[in-house]
């Protein structure tokens, strides 16, 4: 029970110590005139991302492949099958922005990659499947050149919705970034820390803990940010927002924990990975085959209830 309760717990101090970080680092960016497009696609997304990012840090040095993997993969799916989808029947999702209407299929993208990546030993015959440093430093590298493709389409592009961008005076904002990285790195600790201990106490495996629990709560940044959009009709974040963090999670978060410590996969990890490979397949033929490239309230809903099936799948399993 102890370690059940540091898990749950451990959200507490993850997202609020995002929270913090996002504000406030973007106050200071703010006062340093970068435009609020700028702001969303660079310190937005980092900061809504940073959970999985720490989470997967302390998994990485801990040695939890399962963990680690399994929060990458779980994060992806959780952002489209529910927050993405929920999103949508709030609103339907209308995509405008160009900087979006590159992001969609490179999600795709992003997804083949890391079933390649995963699958030494269906591809090359090898005896053990892993991502290795290699892979990581592979995966960095595009994460590197997703970003500056990014800030080459601000430069070009006209975008009409704004970030809200709180106005906070600069010492503040730096004690509340620096509260707000510690309360991370605390609870990230918490997380893996928890997760861990209650799969050896149930006797089940830490992957379904992270494509469950873990994934699901270290989201809530997402979830946030999109349901608040998707109200406002901001309709490009609120897409954005996601698409853009399963790109943030698996280039810059696999490929930081694979630089750490290379990651053993296991073949059950491949249902999970394709899961993720259809659903964003899915996103992109409801956004570019349909009328007015825009997700509706029924593609949400069908979404939904293909991640309830999934949930049901990794229970029965």
């Amino acid at each position: 029970m102890w370690y059940l309760f540091l898990l749950l717990a451990g959200f507490f101090p993850l997202i609020y110590g995002a929270n913090f970080l996002v504000d406030n680092a973007s106050s200071l960016a703010k006062r340093f005139n970068i435009p609020n497009i700028v702001i969303g696609l660079t310190i937005v997304a980092f900061g809504t991302s940073a959970p999985e990012l720490v989470v997967n840090i302390f998994a990485a040095v801990g040695k939890n492949p399962d963990i680690v993997i399994g929060n990458v993969v779980g994060s992806n799916i959780f952002n489209i099958g529910i927050i993405l989808a929920i999103s949508a029947i709030i609103t339907p999702l209308t995509v405008k922005s160009a900087t979006t209407w590159i992001e969609v299929p490179l999600a795709l993208l992003a997804g083949m990659a890391i079933l390649v990546v995963a699958n030494d030993r269906l591809i090359d015959g090898s005896p053990t499947s892993s991502v290795s440093r290699t892979d990581g430093i592979v995966l960095l590298f595009f994460f590197i050149i997703f970003m500056a493709y990014n800030l080459i389409l601000i430069k070009k592009g006209n975008f009409t919705e704004e970030i809200p961008v709180k106005d906070v005076s600069p010492w503040k904002a730096w004690a509340l970034v620096i509260t707000g990285l510690g309360l991370l790195v605390a609870g990230g600790k918490m997380i893996v820390s928890g997760a861990t201990h209650v799969a050896t106490a149930i006797g089940i495996s830490e992957r379904i803990i992270a494509l469950t629990v873990i994934s699901a709560g270290t989201s809530l940044p997402e979830l946030a940010t999109s349901l608040v959009a998707a109200r406002k009709k901001n309709t490009d974040i609120a897409v954005g927002n996601i698409v853009g963090s399963n790109i943030f999670n698996i280039f810059l978060i696999l490929g930081t924990s694979a630089v750490i410590f290379p990651v053993p996969v296991k073949a059950a990890s491949n249902v999970d990975m394709l899961v993720n490979i259809f659903l964003c397949f899915l996103v992109f033929m409801f956004i570019f085959t349909g009328k007015g490239r825009r997700l509706d309230r029924k593609e949400g809903i069908l979404l939904v209830i293909i991640y309830l099936v999934y949930l049901v799948y990794l229970v029965a399993n």
